[in-house]
């Protein structure tokens, strides 16, 4: 239905011509932005609703009881469900320190969070299937996990700016919701996601029907395709200085690999945007010292990296 809606506006309201560059993005573009938000729309209501039952309080409480490995695995998991981006990172980091939770733990957390989110699964699941959206899901999860457990190992604590541990602990309340309260909670949640996310699915979506009119697949496909072994590196490369979220690069994703880019490199530029953001790590920079920044950056780059070639040669 989508698509005839899309055709019909495409074709006959707007009177392009099949089979054109500018025919065929245009239609792209009415098709997947309604797709989309539809999607998005849906899923980010139905997973609030299952927030409600881990606000942030119950979640550092979970947290902050585990050690090592499993605490890794515990944080990355909750991360998924759990609101978290650039804007929240320092007063979500400061709230783990304080409940005691460790720091390897922490960090697990603060990969998985903006990494691995319903935006991101809605988008791949709509766009790719359950195979790539499964993928993606569990090799964020593994990245969360290692990237974690390292820095935890290190034991860096001292390169936490000291005023983190001069805070005070202070107990939080869980709030009780009635069913009234958390569909009220998940509709304002809807909107308030919307809103903040439109420019940028807006923005995504308009660069992936350009290329999926009137780039040529390849030139995309040799520059970034299976033949070139650099391509995940540069990938990465040029994600990071990028500032965009989930549902701004993954309908750009979807276009690269329509037009020959392989699924690692792909991916690897969708970590690199979501994970390693520039932005996010200047406000990072708040609680962390220079050392550990650059740490976390290194480990993040050589996962990523390492998850692109691994798909490449899964993935033929």
């Amino acid at each position: 239905m989508l698509q005839s809606l899309a055709d019909l506006a495409t074709y006959r309201w707007l009177h392009l011509t099949p089979g054109t560059r500018p025919g065929e993005a245009v239609n792209f573009f009415l098709y997947d932005i309604t797709k989309v938000f539809l999607l998005l729309a849906t899923v980010i209501y139905v997973v609030t609703l299952l927030r409600t039952f881990f606000p942030v309080e119950r979640t550092r409480r979970l947290l902050s009881g585990k050690r090592e490995l499993w605490g890794n695995m515990a944080a990355a998991l909750l991360g998924i469900v759990t609101p978290f981006c650039s804007c929240s990172a320092v007063p979500m980091f400061i709230g783990f320190i304080e409940s005691g939770i460790p720091l390897g733990v922490t960090f697990s957390f603060l990969i998985s969070s903006p990494m691995v989110n319903e935006v991101a699964l809605v988008l791949l699941l709509g766009l790719f299937g359950w195979s790539i959206a499964g993928m993606y899901i569990l090799s964020g999860v593994i990245i969360a996990v290692l990237a974690g457990y390292v820095i935890g190992k290190l034991h860096l604590e001292k390169e936490v700016e000291e005023y983190v541990y001069n805070l005070k602990v202070r107990a939080g309340i869980v709030p009780e919701y009635s069913w009234a309260d958390r569909h009220a909670y998940a509709w304002s949640y809807v909107k308030d996601i919307l809103r903040r996310v439109w420019p940028y699915v807006t923005a995504g979506i308009g660069l992936g029907a350009f290329i999926h009119g009137y780039a040529p697949a390849e030139f995309l496909a040799g520059y970034a395709g299976r033949g070139n072994f650099l391509a995940v590196p540069l990938a990465v490369a040029i994600g990071v200085p990028l500032y965009s979220n989930a549902a701004g690069i993954i309908p750009v994703v979807s276009v690269l690999l329509e037009k020959g880019v392989s699924l690692g490199t792909a991916l690897a530029f969708m970590m690199a945007v979501t994970a390693l953001s520039l932005p996010e790590m200047i406000i990072l920079r708040k609680v962390l010292k220079p050392r550990l920044i650059m740490l976390f950056i290194g480990i993040l780059t050589v996962s990523i990296i390492t998850v692109g070639y691994l798909f490449n040669l899964l993935v033929a």
